[in-house]
């Protein structure tokens, strides 16, 4: 019998085995696709319901503070019980840009200078107040009376009355041997925000300030410590927590602090305080001229002081210095001081404080063009004008 052969199986088609992988490649992308997105929206519920804590976290130990932690810590503890938030009822309707003023209330701060409660603040706080007041770092309230006030350097003093607690008098450095990089540390009620601390450090030294008196503060600290409104007659320290300033003005636009503040020095607050205390005022080095403004001056194109007359019998008038002439032409021009250039009234006011009352200064001055010296006397024109 002949023999059966088995048919030959058909040979799939190459084109459909790829449409079938691609397929199910397709199917196995869709359902991968699937599962992410379910995933991603289930992802907060399921995270909330497997990690959410059902009761207080363990606290995390923290260990030692830094050194430098410390040390600001220790020095706040230690100075803000000497800081006080000044108030002065006023009845002036516009703030300086460094009062912090509500309902008739300008504030500022201060620092108290002596266990008999007197109190150093700013000139510009307290001006044409009609009552004045502090509230210590404990929250006693305490009235307060002016001793006396500088101007020229708005300082003012001020006696606190019959506070319960015990006073801390603020500790004292020195100005004199600053350097521009250490560490500053301001203590206020900026906005009236009691026993506020910053920091920073002493961004440069020997600026000049004018104050409301026409007369520049010589001498004084620039600050990137933050100061604000409220923080004026507040105190400026070093890292030991000793007086170096009293935070006084700020530069800036908007009236916050722009990281430009600056500080009178410790040794100009030293020294006038001291003669507040004493008699109620401050003397004030001058020879006894007045001097014709600085732009006049500038105008007619003369470098110096232009000395428009002198005072009667004062050292400016017993040396030979004459002022302007009837007819207004300039007779003396101090151009120099004990060697030193002299350009404005700032510069020689500053260096008759150097000299200090009570000496002779050289002047060299000009007259017709020709250049003379002559030697006067520092007196205390404050009493001269008085007198």
């Amino acid at each position: 019998m002949p023999s059966s052969v088995p048919p030959t199986a058909p040979r799939p088609d190459p084109q459909l085995r790829r449409a079938q992988r691609t397929d199910l490649l397709l199917r196995i992308a869709v359902i991968w696709l699937l599962l992410l997105a379910t995933a991603w929206v289930a992802q907060p519920y399921l995270a909330s319901l497997w990690f959410s804590v059902s009761g207080p976290r363990t606290v995390t130990a923290r260990g030692e503070l830094a050194p430098a932690e410390t040390s600001t810590i220790e020095l706040f503890k230690r100075v803000s019980p000497s800081v006080v938030h000044v108030f002065a009822q006023s009845s002036r309707r516009s703030p300086s840009l460094f009062e912090q003023q509500q309902g008739g209330v300008q504030s500022g701060s201060g620092v108290i200078w002596d266990a008999a409660g007197h109190v150093i603040t700013n000139n510009h706080v307290i001006q044409g107040a009609s009552a004045l007041g502090a509230r210590l770092s404990t929250g006693e309230f305490v009235t307060a009376r002016v001793v006396g006030t500088a101007p020229n350097y708005d300082l003012a003093v001020l006696q606190l009355e019959r506070p319960r607690a015990a006073l801390r008098p603020i500790a004292i450095g020195s100005s004199s041997d600053l350097q521009v990089g250490q560490s500053a540390f301001a203590i206020g009620s900026p906005y009236g925000l009691e026993q506020t601390l910053t920091t920073g450090i002493v961004s440069a030294l020997q600026r000049r300030l004018p104050t409301a008196a026409a007369h520049e503060v010589s001498g004084v600290i620039q600050t990137d410590a933050a100061i604000n409104p409220g923080n004026s007659g507040g105190p400026l320290l070093d890292s030991a927590g000793r007086l170096i300033g009293l935070n006084t003005a700020i530069i800036s636009g908007s009236g916050a602090s722009a990281g430009i503040g600056f500080a009178i020095p410790v040794d100009s607050v030293n020294r006038i305080a001291t003669a507040l205390i004493k008699t109620g005022t401050v003397p004030v080095p001058g020879i006894g001229i007045i001097a014709a403004d600085e732009n006049e001056a500038a105008r007619l194109g003369i470098d110096g002081v232009v000395v428009v007359r002198t005072l009667p019998d004062s050292p400016a008038a017993r040396a030979g210095l004459t002022g302007a002439s009837e007819t207004g032409m300039v007779e003396d021009v101090i151009v120099g001081a004990n060697g030193q250039e002299i350009h404005s009234m700032s510069d020689l006011a500053g260096m008759l404080e150097r000299v200090g009352i009570g000496n002779e200064i050289k002047l060299q001055v000009i007259r017709d063009g020709r250049a003379r010296t002559v030697n006067v006397q520092v007196t205390d024109i404050a009493r001269l004008r008085r007198s």
